[in-house]
């Protein structure tokens, strides 16, 4: 008998390729990909088709959108990726997603995203705050005070 899945506890599959939360083949970008329910899911962003689908859901469910911009050397954006994380499973009612500034330059502009990490919170499509730098004590109050909206 195998062990069973360690990152999702109402997981029941043994760990192995075919458990999404733990296994590496399903899993190449280094975050919790869950299909055991939503819960804690940080989305990557990787096409705009993806974030018109973000933006039409939190729209749709009256959630707060929480955009972390960051790239895959900045140091600093490392360092938040773990709080980023863990604010996700914090805040269910919130929808988290990434966006790597390189990967979607000509969007990233179109924020005004002049530094990483800077983390944008939208509410029905707009700019209700904005958080540039790894402060991750000013994160957690701007995603406490959000989720509290």
């Amino acid at each position: 008998m195998g062990n069973r899945c360690a990152r999702t506890p109402s997981c029941r599959k043994l760990w192995s390729r075919i458990c999404c939360c733990c296994s590496n083949i399903n899993n190449t970008n280094g975050q919790a990909r869950s299909k055991h329910g939503s819960k804690g899911m940080v989305y990557p962003v990787t096409r705009i088709e993806i974030w018109e689908e973000k933006v039409t859901e939190a729209k749709n469910n009256g959630k707060i959108l929480v955009v972390n911009f960051n790239a895959s050397w900045c140091v600093p954006c490392k360092k938040l990726e773990p709080i980023f994380r863990e604010l996700a499973s914090r805040y269910p009612s919130m929808i988290f997603v990434t966006i790597d500034v390189e990967e979607l330059a000509e969007f990233s502009n179109e924020w005004n995203v002049e530094a990483t990490p800077t983390v944008v919170f939208l509410k029905d499509g707009r700019q209700m705050d904005k958080l540039v730098g790894a402060e991750t004590s000013e994160l957690q109050k701007k995603t406490a005070a959000a989720a509290d909206l």
